[in-house]
């Protein structure tokens, strides 16, 4: 397959990005969402991208603390991931296994929102043994709507001396956010200048809503009806279409509501809409946008397949072939694509 992706271009626009957004703060922290040490569904759409980019951009920086955030409610559900339907615990210890192996040093394990789950306490033994630093964060009862501050402020804060620290996770709801706040209110409690920023691959934001690219985010990320829609703050405070997806837009009225209360101010960290607050530059790296589309393409189809064939096993839900469906029907309607 003919190449569409330069790594060298993408990984040098991705680096001064984040580093520019540290100056910005004397502290940064930095949630990163999506797989962290192969991201198999980047490569498949965008042909020449390197599986292990987020590895390399994250070495790259050099200077930097990373806390790994772990859900207690899916070590104790034995929650599975991916399409290895890994265990939940199991995919942790192959993260940290990677990390170890990139040689990337993990500052904290934060075992999150835990109420006395039996198999967090076990999986606290394990860490422990690996000599991890383990903290554990509890169930913060009626978060995030009530209780914000006191919640956050009963959580254990983490010294890290870094001036950018990673957070990040085996999957989605692993608390990633909820950590990155808890650290950030204790810090500004020590009159420290404290930012947070968001780094996800898709969809790109500076991609049409319907790119081929972008509707291949919306049929990996069926099974949780993902939708990318445009960011209506970004479009009110700076009349440009940017576009973002449901979930995203949606947390970010949350997330507002929870640093306004920390930070005390009404714009928290300069963010006037998720697109702002996000790191993204992989349209830097594409090179032959055709090819990337061609492949994006392909991808959709192949997801179409899986799913079905998941279904008929009885591994996935009938609500995400029927999201499925829409999407194809999208693909066909504006690209004349027919599975």
């Amino acid at each position: 397959m003919k190449k569409g992706f330069s790594n060298e271009k993408y990984l040098l626009k991705q680096k001064i990005k984040v580093l520019d957004r540290v100056k910005r703060f004397n502290r940064l922290y930095l949630e990163i969402g999506g797989k962290l040490s192969a991201d198999n569904h980047a490569a498949r759409v965008l042909p020449g991208y390197k599986k292990t980019n987020k590895i390399e951009l994250i070495k790259s920086l050099k200077h930097f603390g990373l806390i790994y955030c772990v859900n207690a409610k899916d070590l104790q559900s034995e929650k599975t991931l991916g399409k290895k339907r890994r265990n939940y615990q199991k995919q942790v210890l192959k993260d940290l296994s990677d990390l170890k192996k990139y040689k990337i040093n993990i500052s904290a394990v934060v075992i999150t929102r835990y109420s006395k789950e039996k198999a967090a306490r076990d999986f606290r033994e394990v860490l422990e043994k690996k000599k991890l630093q383990v903290s554990i964060h509890n169930e913060i009862v009626g978060y995030p709507k009530n209780n914000i501050l006191k919640g956050l402020s009963s959580q254990p804060y983490i010294p890290i001396e870094n001036s950018l620290i990673i957070i990040t996770g085996p999957a989605g709801g692993s608390g990633k956010m909820a950590v990155a706040m808890s650290q950030i209110y204790h810090e500004i409690k020590q009159k420290k200048k404290v930012g947070f920023a968001k780094f996800e691959t898709f969809p790109i934001w500076n991609l049409d809503l319907n790119h081929p690219i972008n509707i291949a985010y919306e049929a990996a990320t069926a099974n949780l009806q993902d939708e990318n829609q445009i960011d209506f703050y970004h479009k009110k405070a700076y009349k440009k279409i940017a576009v973002n997806y449901n979930r995203d837009i949606e947390n970010f009225k949350i997330l507002r509501k929870i640093s306004q209360k920390i930070t005390k101010k009404k714009i928290p960290f300069g963010y006037k809409s998720p697109t702002d607050m996000g790191l993204n530059e992989i349209k830097a790296g594409i090179i032959n946008e055709e090819v990337c589309s061609k492949a994006a393409i392909k991808e959709i189809k192949r997801r179409d397949k899986e799913y079905k064939k998941e279904y008929k096993k009885g591994r996935e839900d009938k609500k995400t072939l029927i999201r499925m469906e829409e999407v194809i029907a999208k693909l066909n309607f504006i690209y004349g694509e027919k599975p």
